[in-house]
């Protein structure tokens, strides 16, 4: 049960000039339903991605970092939900490379310039026929208003699909930007449990897309958690198609800012919905750190609280268990910590103040916020200026019921 959360309207889910997106059912896990999307991109268009840290990185994870290091152009994206093609060795490598030669031989382009994205269940072979097999469905549906469509087809445990745009004015010109993205459990930065595509018609350079990427999901993906787990599959990918009135963006202008701010918004948005629908999620939760020395620190302490299982079940609860807070912030790991200075918010309740119990506070105050569909925790640390946010969500009955059961 997603939290505060409702489908997108795709009335307001703008279409991206130069992009086109189809989907189509091709009964790759046992779900009765789309779980396989094609988006072809304009010739011209800059694709720029951010992928997992974690060592078993999937079979397309490789080929896509392979496909993007060379260089070139990039055509289309192929996207299979229900099983992830990871753990699978030189078989997963060249079912990914199939998908690829498939799409490119449909399109009309080099297999190089089709990137494969995979996202479910691990060390089980792609069966790479029905994916071909659903091909010709998804470009006879290919259209540029399908994004809704696109994020149901590439969702696993989601509840909901997860869809965004916003509109910014870049040097003069209005340029859109459209987001997709899909959760929810192993879900922890370097990056997530997720896959996430924006895209957007401004022209930008090669350059200022790749470190815009970067720093996008530096403030968004890497800041929502469900469970602590980095996964196999992570990976976030911007277009854009250059179909803008604009002039080219490069890194250091007015023009990259602007844009900045519009791809970070949709990101930002599609980040919380995925904390929002953590698998048996029922509360959200926001984490603010401020006082830290610098954001590595602040990012330390909130993701120590974001993690516990501890602190996370007394949400669940309701149980204003603070004590487990505090514990979280002396565990992150911050050096020379003065707790003196310490002070926490759970609401508008200060609960701690000069690293003890604040003199103010009551336990019924404190379940009152707990009793909350959504509660923010504050966290001053008294070190420095620097800060961050996490989006994070409580561990359920439900989530263990979930991963539990998720191959059965």
């Amino acid at each position: 049960m997603a939290v505060n959360l409702t489908p997108p309207d795709p009335v307001t889910v703008l279409p991206i000039a130069g992009v086109e997106l189809g989907f189509a059912e091709a009964g790759i896990r046992k779900r009765g339903g789309r779980d396989v999307l094609l988006m072809k991109l304009s010739p011209g268009s800059r694709v720029a991605g951010v992928f997992t840290q974690n060592s078993f990185a999937a079979a397309p994870v490789q080929v896509c970092r392979e496909h993007l290091g060379a260089g070139g152009a990039i055509r289309a994206l192929i996207v299979n939900a229900g099983n992830a093609n990871c753990g699978t060795g030189a078989a997963g490598l060249a079912a990914a490379r199939r998908s690829c030669e498939a799409v490119a031989k449909a399109l009309g382009c080099a297999p190089r310039e089709v990137l494969p994205f995979s996202t479910g269940v691990i060390l089980e072979d792609l069966p790479i026929d029905r994916l071909e097999a659903a091909l010709p469905q998804c470009i006879e549906g290919l259209a540029a208003e399908h994004w809704v469509d696109a994020a149901a087809a590439i969702m696993t445990t989601d509840t909901i699909p997860k869809a965004v745009s916003c509109t910014a004015e870049v040097d003069g010109a209005r340029v859109t930007v459209t987001g997709i993205a899909k959760g929810v459990g192993m879900l922890q930065p370097n990056m997530a449990t997720m896959l996430a595509y924006l895209a957007t018609d401004a022209k930008v350079a090669p350059a200022a897309l790749a470190r815009l990427v970067r720093e996008t999901a530096e403030v968004s993906f890497n800041r929502v958690t469900v469970d602590g787990d980095t996964s196999t599959n992570d990976s976030f990918v911007l277009v854009a198609t250059g179909q803008a009135s604009n002039t080219e963006i490069a890194y250091g202008t007015l023009g990259y800012e602007s844009l900045k701010h519009a791809v970070v918004d949709v990101a930002q948005h599609l980040a919380q919905t995925i904390a929002r629908d953590g698998e048996g999620a029922t509360k959200f939760i926001t984490i603010h750190v401020h006082g830290a020395a610098a954001e590595e620190e602040a990012v330390r302490v909130a993701k120590a609280i974001a993690h516990s299982p501890l602190v996370k079940t007394a949400f669940f609860a309701s149980d204003p268990n603070l004590g487990r807070l505090l514990a979280a912030i002396g565990n992150a790991g911050v050096r020379d910590l003065d707790t003196a200075r310490v002070g926490l918010w759970l609401g508008d309740v200060k609960v701690i103040e000069r690293g003890g119990r604040a003199a103010t506070y009551r336990e019924e105050d404190g379940a009152r916020v707990m009793r909350s569909a959504e509660i923010v925790v504050r966290v001053e640390l008294g070190r420095g200026s620097a800060g961050t946010t996490v989006w994070t969500c409580d561990f359920s009955y439900d989530y263990v019921k979930i991963n539990a059961e998720y191959r059965t």
